[in-house]
Protein backbone atom coordinates (compact mmCIF):
# COMPACT_ATOMS: atom_id res chain seq x y z
CA UNK A 1 0.00 0.00 0.00
CA UNK A 2 1.33 3.18 -1.04
CA UNK A 3 1.03 6.93 0.97
CA UNK A 4 0.34 10.18 -0.29
CA UNK A 5 1.89 13.70 1.22
CA UNK A 6 0.44 17.02 0.91
CA UNK A 7 2.17 18.17 -2.13
CA UNK A 8 0.72 14.49 -4.11
CA UNK A 9 3.79 12.41 -3.98
CA UNK A 10 3.51 8.55 -3.03
CA UNK A 11 5.56 7.14 -0.87
CA UNK A 12 6.00 3.26 -0.35
CA UNK A 13 6.40 2.08 2.84
CA UNK A 14 9.80 1.53 4.78
CA UNK A 15 10.74 -0.42 8.01
CA UNK A 16 13.76 0.68 7.51
CA UNK A 17 14.11 4.80 6.81
CA UNK A 18 16.63 6.90 8.31
CA UNK A 19 14.26 9.81 9.31
CA UNK A 20 14.89 13.71 9.55
CA UNK A 21 12.05 15.56 10.82
CA UNK A 22 12.27 19.40 10.59
CA UNK A 23 8.66 20.00 12.00
CA UNK A 24 9.43 19.93 15.85
CA UNK A 25 5.90 18.75 15.97
CA UNK A 26 5.83 16.29 13.84
CA UNK A 27 8.82 15.30 15.39
CA UNK A 28 7.09 14.26 18.74
CA UNK A 29 4.49 12.42 16.45
CA UNK A 30 7.12 10.58 15.49
CA UNK A 31 8.42 9.65 18.48
CA UNK A 32 5.22 8.83 20.18
CA UNK A 33 5.03 6.47 17.32
CA UNK A 34 7.62 4.46 18.75
CA UNK A 35 9.91 5.52 15.66
CA UNK A 36 12.25 7.58 17.90
CA UNK A 37 15.34 5.00 16.91
CA UNK A 38 14.84 5.94 13.08
CA UNK A 39 15.00 9.93 13.92
CA UNK A 40 18.52 10.33 12.96
CA UNK A 41 17.90 14.53 12.81
CA UNK A 42 15.89 16.91 14.20
CA UNK A 43 15.66 20.91 14.50
CA UNK A 44 17.12 22.42 17.78
CA UNK A 45 12.87 23.48 18.22
CA UNK A 46 11.97 19.69 18.10
CA UNK A 47 11.53 19.48 22.35
CA UNK A 48 9.41 17.48 22.56
CA UNK A 49 9.67 14.59 24.59
CA UNK A 50 12.73 16.09 25.46
CA UNK A 51 14.13 13.22 27.31
CA UNK A 52 14.47 11.58 23.94
CA UNK A 53 14.81 14.24 21.57
CA UNK A 54 18.54 15.04 23.78
CA UNK A 55 20.02 12.21 21.75
CA UNK A 56 18.56 12.82 18.11
CA UNK A 57 21.75 14.91 16.52
CA UNK A 58 20.61 19.01 15.68
CA UNK A 59 20.57 20.21 12.40
CA UNK A 60 19.85 23.56 12.34
CA UNK A 61 16.46 25.32 12.95
CA UNK A 62 12.83 25.12 10.99
CA UNK A 63 14.43 27.67 8.19
CA UNK A 64 18.40 27.83 8.67
CA UNK A 65 18.75 24.07 7.80
CA UNK A 66 22.41 22.79 7.83
CA UNK A 67 22.04 20.81 4.67
CA UNK A 68 25.81 19.76 5.08
CA UNK A 69 24.90 18.37 8.54
CA UNK A 70 21.68 16.26 6.82
CA UNK A 71 24.09 15.15 3.81
CA UNK A 72 25.94 13.52 6.52
CA UNK A 73 23.44 11.90 8.13
CA UNK A 74 22.47 10.00 5.01
CA UNK A 75 18.93 9.92 5.34
CA UNK A 76 16.53 8.10 3.54
CA UNK A 77 13.41 10.45 4.40
CA UNK A 78 13.51 13.85 5.30
CA UNK A 79 9.94 14.90 6.44
CA UNK A 80 9.01 18.77 6.23
CA UNK A 81 5.64 21.36 6.54
CA UNK A 82 4.27 23.96 4.24
CA UNK A 83 4.52 26.72 6.42
CA UNK A 84 7.29 25.84 8.97
CA UNK A 85 10.19 24.92 6.28
CA UNK A 86 10.94 26.82 2.75
CA UNK A 87 10.60 25.34 -1.13
CA UNK A 88 14.71 26.28 -1.69
CA UNK A 89 15.48 24.29 1.29
CA UNK A 90 12.75 21.45 0.42
CA UNK A 91 14.35 21.68 -3.34
CA UNK A 92 17.91 21.27 -1.82
CA UNK A 93 17.56 18.66 0.33
CA UNK A 94 15.55 16.61 -3.22
CA UNK A 95 18.88 16.58 -4.66
CA UNK A 96 20.42 14.08 -2.21
CA UNK A 97 17.53 12.41 -0.48
CA UNK A 98 15.83 9.97 -1.40
CA UNK A 99 12.41 10.79 0.02
CA UNK A 100 10.92 14.24 1.04
CA UNK A 101 7.44 13.66 2.86
CA UNK A 102 5.48 16.98 2.69
CA UNK A 103 3.09 17.65 5.18
CA UNK A 104 0.53 20.45 5.51
CA UNK A 105 -2.46 20.13 7.81
CA UNK A 106 -4.71 23.13 7.81
CA UNK A 107 -7.45 21.55 10.44
CA UNK A 108 -7.71 19.81 13.61
CA UNK A 109 -9.33 16.54 11.77
CA UNK A 110 -6.96 16.59 9.51
CA UNK A 111 -4.16 15.08 12.16
CA UNK A 112 -5.94 11.85 11.85
CA UNK A 113 -4.42 12.17 7.78
CA UNK A 114 -1.36 13.28 9.57
CA UNK A 115 -0.95 10.13 11.53
CA UNK A 116 -2.17 7.84 9.20
CA UNK A 117 0.61 9.05 6.36
CA UNK A 118 3.23 8.83 9.30
CA UNK A 119 2.51 5.39 10.36
CA UNK A 120 2.02 4.42 7.48
CA UNK A 121 4.90 5.54 5.78
CA UNK A 122 7.07 3.81 9.04
CA UNK A 123 5.60 1.10 8.75
CA UNK A 124 3.82 1.57 12.01
CA UNK A 125 0.10 1.47 11.55
CA UNK A 126 -0.90 0.05 14.55
CA UNK A 127 0.08 3.00 16.83
CA UNK A 128 -0.82 5.08 14.09
CA UNK A 129 -4.83 3.63 14.48
CA UNK A 130 -4.80 3.57 18.23
CA UNK A 131 -3.76 7.46 18.13
CA UNK A 132 -6.37 8.47 15.93
CA UNK A 133 -9.11 6.58 17.91
CA UNK A 134 -7.89 8.57 21.07
CA UNK A 135 -7.94 11.32 18.93
CA UNK A 136 -11.62 11.05 17.60
CA UNK A 137 -12.36 9.85 21.45
CA UNK A 138 -11.59 13.47 22.51
CA UNK A 139 -12.96 15.45 19.43
CA UNK A 140 -16.02 13.57 20.17
CA UNK A 141 -15.81 15.22 24.15
CA UNK A 142 -15.10 18.64 22.16
CA UNK A 143 -18.37 18.46 19.70
CA UNK A 144 -20.36 17.27 22.83
CA UNK A 145 -19.44 19.95 24.81
CA UNK A 146 -22.09 22.94 25.38
CA UNK A 147 -21.64 25.55 22.76
CA UNK A 148 -21.50 29.47 24.51
CA UNK A 149 -22.36 32.45 22.27
CA UNK A 150 -20.27 33.04 19.34
CA UNK A 151 -17.03 35.44 20.35
CA UNK A 152 -14.62 37.13 18.33
CA UNK A 153 -10.93 36.97 19.75
CA UNK A 154 -7.74 38.39 18.43
CA UNK A 155 -5.32 36.30 18.45
CA UNK A 156 -1.52 37.74 19.12
CA UNK A 157 1.45 36.19 17.97
CA UNK A 158 4.22 38.77 18.28
CA UNK A 159 4.61 42.21 19.61
CA UNK A 160 6.64 45.35 17.92
CA UNK A 161 5.52 44.62 15.52
CA UNK A 162 2.33 43.35 16.52
CA UNK A 163 1.17 40.20 14.82
CA UNK A 164 -1.91 38.08 14.21
CA UNK A 165 -3.20 35.15 12.32
CA UNK A 166 -5.67 35.53 9.51
CA UNK A 167 -8.79 32.68 9.50
CA UNK A 168 -6.53 30.24 6.96
CA UNK A 169 -4.45 29.18 9.60
CA UNK A 170 -4.58 26.13 11.73
CA UNK A 171 -4.93 28.23 14.98
CA UNK A 172 -7.81 30.19 13.60
CA UNK A 173 -9.49 26.71 13.01
CA UNK A 174 -8.77 25.02 15.90
CA UNK A 175 -10.48 28.15 18.03
CA UNK A 176 -13.60 27.73 15.44
CA UNK A 177 -14.19 24.55 17.46
CA UNK A 178 -15.35 26.21 20.52
CA UNK A 179 -17.29 28.89 18.44
CA UNK A 180 -14.60 30.96 18.12
CA UNK A 181 -13.50 33.22 15.26
CA UNK A 182 -10.99 35.85 14.43
CA UNK A 183 -11.23 39.52 12.81
CA UNK A 184 -9.62 39.68 9.20
CA UNK A 185 -6.77 42.05 9.03
CA UNK A 186 -5.09 41.73 5.92
CA UNK A 187 -4.35 39.37 2.93
CA UNK A 188 -1.49 37.59 4.67
CA UNK A 189 -1.41 34.25 7.01
CA UNK A 190 0.12 36.18 9.81
CA UNK A 191 -1.02 40.20 9.09
CA UNK A 192 1.02 42.84 11.32
CA UNK A 193 -1.81 45.33 13.11
CA UNK A 194 -1.88 48.25 14.82
CA UNK A 195 -4.06 48.73 18.01
CA UNK A 196 -7.36 51.20 17.40
CA UNK A 197 -10.88 51.90 19.00
CA UNK A 198 -12.13 50.43 15.87
CA UNK A 199 -10.25 47.39 16.78
CA UNK A 200 -10.99 47.23 20.14
CA UNK A 201 -14.25 47.75 19.62
CA UNK A 202 -14.76 45.02 17.03
CA UNK A 203 -13.46 41.63 19.46
CA UNK A 204 -14.74 40.33 22.60
CA UNK A 205 -10.95 39.80 23.73
CA UNK A 206 -7.68 39.11 22.91
CA UNK A 207 -5.50 36.12 23.00
CA UNK A 208 -1.65 36.20 23.56
CA UNK A 209 0.02 32.93 22.52
CA UNK A 210 3.23 31.93 24.37
CA UNK A 211 4.64 30.94 21.57
CA UNK A 212 6.27 32.05 19.14
CA UNK A 213 6.74 35.25 20.95
CA UNK A 214 7.03 34.65 24.55
CA UNK A 215 3.97 36.68 25.84
CA UNK A 216 3.64 36.35 29.80
CA UNK A 217 0.47 36.78 32.19
CA UNK A 218 2.42 39.97 32.48
CA UNK A 219 1.55 40.71 29.56
CA UNK A 220 -1.55 40.14 29.81
CA UNK A 221 -2.52 41.79 32.30
CA UNK A 222 -0.72 45.17 31.36
CA UNK A 223 -2.59 44.71 28.10
CA UNK A 224 -6.05 43.96 29.99
CA UNK A 225 -5.41 47.73 31.21
CA UNK A 226 -4.53 49.19 28.44
CA UNK A 227 -7.58 48.06 26.07
CA UNK A 228 -10.23 47.39 29.00
CA UNK A 229 -11.19 43.96 27.05
CA UNK A 230 -10.24 40.87 28.48
CA UNK A 231 -7.15 39.24 27.24
CA UNK A 232 -6.26 36.00 28.00
CA UNK A 233 -2.26 34.18 28.04
CA UNK A 234 -2.48 30.60 26.28
CA UNK A 235 -0.33 27.88 25.78
CA UNK A 236 0.83 28.28 21.99
CA UNK A 237 2.04 24.52 21.64
CA UNK A 238 -1.55 23.64 22.56
CA UNK A 239 -3.10 25.75 19.76
CA UNK A 240 -0.62 25.91 17.24
CA UNK A 241 1.03 22.48 17.67
CA UNK A 242 -0.44 19.68 15.30
CA UNK A 243 -0.07 15.82 15.67
CA UNK A 244 1.25 14.37 19.37
CA UNK A 245 0.05 17.50 20.55
CA UNK A 246 -2.96 18.17 19.00
CA UNK A 247 -4.44 15.62 20.78
CA UNK A 248 -4.12 17.05 24.13
CA UNK A 249 -4.91 20.27 22.42
CA UNK A 250 -8.53 19.26 22.42
CA UNK A 251 -8.67 19.13 25.96
CA UNK A 252 -7.09 22.50 26.58
CA UNK A 253 -9.53 23.91 23.86
CA UNK A 254 -12.48 22.31 25.93
CA UNK A 255 -11.07 24.33 29.23
CA UNK A 256 -10.21 27.27 26.89
CA UNK A 257 -13.94 27.55 26.84
CA UNK A 258 -15.05 27.71 29.59
CA UNK A 259 -12.15 30.12 31.36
Amino acid sequence: MAFTDALGTVHQPDPNARIVSLVPSITELLCDLGLAAQLVGRTGFCIHPWDVVQAIPKVGGTKDVNLDKIRALAPTHVVLNIDENEKPTADALAEFVPHIVVTHPLRPRDNLALAQLMGGIFCRQQPADDWCAAFETEYARLQAMPKGRPQTMLYCVWQDPWMTISRDTYIARMLEEIGWSVPELGEERYPAFRWSSELIDSVDGVLLSSEPYRFTEAHADVLERQIGKPVLLVDGEMMSWYGSRALQGLKYLRELAQR
